[in-house]
């Protein structure tokens, strides 16, 4: 493809913002649509091209909007649709894009779709949800779990049925096979599409259909005590069924019906099945969401392993993406610490496809302790000592030193890390050496070089505890260099090079020149500029 030919979304970098943490404009401790509004121009001076909001739908916030009341609606919470719409309008003034979530899989059980399909056996929206006779011993019609603990079904007394739901009991699932249902969800979908967002990021995509024969999942040979109890069973039946395919498609097909619309899915599945996803002749979601960043040990060889193996399982035309952090999962600085959340950046932004940032790692933000007190999360509560919070990466964004970081002049609806005034933006835009610094030159070596935007990945062969590769495009060559370990380490390529450093996790080597042999310091990463 000429240059010209990619598309936003190819060259861009996506930045999520969990909406409850990141800005609040009117002091009830809870981030809102106003508050992202003034925090617009640091995105766009940061070098950010698209936006992703999760979920901001009317919700009883049983599991934090991910249970949705209305699918066409804004929450109070977060503002009125006036605002939304001049949300859009002012990320696309600054020429960014607009992504939002789309959560298809479940409603909230306060949906008016489930109120209906729940009043009786014989409504017309009772098959939009997934609703079974009792097994033969009067429990629930199979062995399927919950992934937030106990079984996947709830029965209802006044029709003597269950329904299943693979999280909360009040976020009911919905049938996809049911071909009403799939209209009126896309037709949401076009309802957004047409107020001109730029796309979604579709919940738990590939939960979306389940085994028509309702078949018990396998037991898991991997199980150990003390793990949760979804950890039980393998969802072989309950998730990943091939139909989902079908569905991911006809998605597609109404994206495309606007110009240059993203189709985004979180999946969480190995790359085998994961490639899947981009459908037949790519014609499924466009970025079937990478997270293999978020779950291998911060290993040099096992990094490296990966890479190779999904760019060589990406499909002819299959856009490569990948993912360092989002609302779901500890942060990276406290997962690999803050030398190597450094190299961490440096890998997201260079590597080949599209990168998404989460908020706050761009500070090196890290897990918060969350007293047990002030858990919201019912990941945790549910299992308490067993279901993992999520609570600690979704704290309130450390915008300066003030009380409660500039987040809120109330009381933040989860307590902030206590570093806040060393960790923050204000702090660090033009602090030396600090995250924010190399954040900000690396977006904006990306946004200036169609080598690191759409240039091809070429692995270079190094010592095992360093993971390094080449982007090219054209003439331009760029060598990336990471050392993971806290050692020192002797990078010798099998080929003779020279450059200049352009960025570096350690300042001090930017503009250093290099050539064939040299000694890495510990936790040193490099983005080389080859002659």
């Amino acid at each position: 493809m000429n240059y010209k030919e990619y598309l936003w979304w190819h060259k861009g970098t996506v930045y999520q913002i969990y909406p409850r943490s990141y800005k609040d404009s009117d002091g009830d401790g809870v981030g809102d649509l106003r508050g992202i509004i003034e925090k617009l121009d640091y995105l766009k001076d940061l070098g950010i091209d698209a936006v992703w909001i999760s979920p901001i739908y009317p919700s009883p916030m049983a599991d934090f909007g991910y249970d949705v009341s209305d699918y066409t609606g804004i929450h109070p919470l977060f503002g009125e649709m006036k605002d939304f719409d001049e949300l859009l309008r002012e990320v696309h003034q600054r020429e960014m894009k607009l992504i939002l979530d789309l959560v298809p899989n479940h409603s909230s059980n306060k949906h008016p779709w489930f109120l209906e399909s729940k009043s009786s056996k014989n409504n017309h929206k009772r098959d939009w949800y997934i609703w079974k006779d009792p097994g033969k011993d009067g429990g629930p019609p199979n062995n399927w779990l919950s992934v937030f603990g106990g079984s996947g079904w709830e029965y209802d007394e006044e029709t003597e049925q269950y329904y299943y739901h693979a999280f909360l009991k009040e976020q009911p699932d919905l049938n996809w096979r049911n071909p009403d249902l799939q209209q009126a969800m896309l037709a949401i979908m076009r309802y957004w599409l047409k107020k001109g967002v730029d796309g979604f990021r579709v919940d738990v995509m590939w939960h979306m259909i389940k085994d028509e024969q309702l078949r018990d999942d396998p037991p898991n040979p991997d199980y150990k005590e003390g793990m949760n109890s979804y950890s039980k069973l393998l969802p072989a039946y309950s998730t990943d069924q091939d139909e989902v395919h079908d569905i991911v498609h006809k998605m597609r097909k109404v994206i495309d019906e606007y110009d240059e619309r993203l189709l985004i899915g979180e999946i969480y599945l190995p790359i085998s099945k994961l490639v899947s996803y981009y459908g037949e002749d790519n014609q499924g979601a466009h970025l079937p969401f990478n997270f293999q960043l978020l779950q291998l040990p911060w290993n040099a060889a096992r990094i490296k392993a990966t890479i190779d193996e999904y760019e060589g399982a990406l499909p002819e035309n299959g856009w490569p993406n990948w993912v360092l952090g989002n609302h779901d999962n500890s942060r990276i600085a406290s997962r690999v610490g803050k030398e190597q959340a450094k190299n961490a950046a440096i890998l997201l932004l260079t590597l080949r496809g599209t990168p998404t940032i989460y908020y706050g790692d761009e500070l090196g933000m890290q897990d918060v302790d969350i007293p047990k007190e002030k858990i919201q999360d019912p990941q945790a509560l549910n299992e308490p000592g067993v279901g993992r919070s999520r609570d600690p990466e979704r704290t309130p964004m450390q915008w300066d030193a003030t009380k409660h970081a500039g987040f809120t002049k109330g009381e933040p609806w989860l307590p902030l890390m206590g570093n806040y005034k060393e960790i923050n933006v204000k702090k660090e835009w033009d602090q030396p050496g600090s995250m924010l610094q190399l954040h900000r030159k690396l977006l904006k070596i990306r946004a200036q070089e169609p080598a690191l935007q759409v240039g091809s990945y070429v692995p270079v062969l190094s010592e095992e505890e360093i993971l390094s590769y080449i982007r090219k495009y054209e003439k331009q060559q760029f060598l990336i260099v990471l050392n993971l370990t806290d050692s020192e380490v002797n990078f010798a390529p099998d080929f003779e090079w020279k450059g200049t450093v352009e960025v570096s996790s350690h300042e001090e080597f930017e503009g250093k020149e290099m050539s064939d042999k040299i000694n890495l310091p510990a936790n040193l990463g490099l983005l080389i500029k080859l002659k």
